[in-house]
């Protein structure tokens, strides 16, 4: 049986209001959600939906207005289990410069395990291991507001994983780079998930960067309205754009040929499945 890194059950989460007059914002109605240890997990929604509450729920930054949520079994609204949940779930997020603190790179990925208490050696050992884990350890001795949003963002990550957490949640970390930076930084989390087991819960608006994923969960106005694999989501074109969001480019190309008449898969999201399916289509057409 798979290991339950995150639950959430009937989590509830409002903001109050600015001024005595106003009503409290509900960010997330009753929301019930699994997700097992190892997965990769990429939860979408349109600005306001409510997906990056639920990111800092999983981090107890936030607590529940109501409900449960555990992070191993562990409730986040008990306060003995405050730094074992911080240790076991880490947060990236969407601006590095606000998660860098270190006038080095090395010294910055060395902040998490010095104030956790770590011995030198072993911080040590833990700060060359993450930045070689995202390809930035040549950078060790670089000052970090010298490094492009793509590195930066890396070694926000090296610095979380030098606290060895079992999760990752990165709350729109990609947002602000270029499409260079995205890839640079997709390419570490789809590692770090692949070869060392990291369960992964990437919040974005990006829907390309969902297409590796293991599930795909889409919030909308504060509640969970679809969850399933990418195929399983991203196929129901006409619902995703209800929602108020797009589909990843492929799949859009091919809901057009369907809507003109060409007969193809509604489930296809990556290039190089698309390119043989249309040469098998072009094939057929030349017969």
């Amino acid at each position: 049986m798979s290991e339950i890194m995150i639950r959430t059950i009937d989590a509830e989460y409002q903001y109050e209001p600015n001024d005595s007059e106003g009503l409290p914002i509900k960010a997330l109605h009753p929301t019930s959600l699994t997700i097992e240890k190892g997965q990769f997990v990429v939860i979408l929604g349109r600005n306001g939906s409510g997906k990056s509450t639920l990111a800092k729920l999983l981090n107890a930054l936030l607590l529940p207005f109501k409900g449960i949520v555990e992070i191993k079994a562990m409730d986040t609204k008990n306060p003995e289990y405050l730094w074992e949940i911080r240790k076991t779930v880490g947060m990236v997020f969407q601006n590095p410069d606000n998660q860098i603190v270190g006038t080095v790179v090395e010294e910055d990925v060395a902040f998490g395990p010095e104030n956790l208490g770590i011995p030198p050696e072993e911080i040590r050992r833990r700060v060359d291991n993450a930045l070689k884990s995202v390809n930035i350890y040549e950078y060790a001795k670089s000052a970090p507001h010298l490094l492009s949003g793509g590195q930066k963002q890396r070694v926000a990550i090296a610095g979380i994983l030098a606290m060895k957490p079992e999760c990752i949640v990165l709350d729109e970390a990609t947002s602000m780079l270029d499409p260079s930076g995205r890839k640079e930084v997709m390419n570490v989390v789809e590692k770090l998930n692949r070869e060392e087991h990291i369960t992964v819960v990437h919040i974005t608006h990006h829907m390309d960067e969902a297409i590796k994923a293991d599930r795909v969960v889409v919030i909308d106005a504060g509640r969970i309205v679809l969850d399933g694999t990418p195929k399983e989501v991203f196929s129901n074109v006409t619902a995703i754009r209800k929602l108020g969001l797009a589909v990843p480019q492929v799949t859009e190309l091919f809901y057009r040929l369907n809507q003109a008449g060409v007969k193809l898969p509604q489930d296809v999201l990556e290039v190089d499945e698309a390119f043989r399916m249309l040469c098998k289509v072009l094939e057929r057409t030349r017969k």
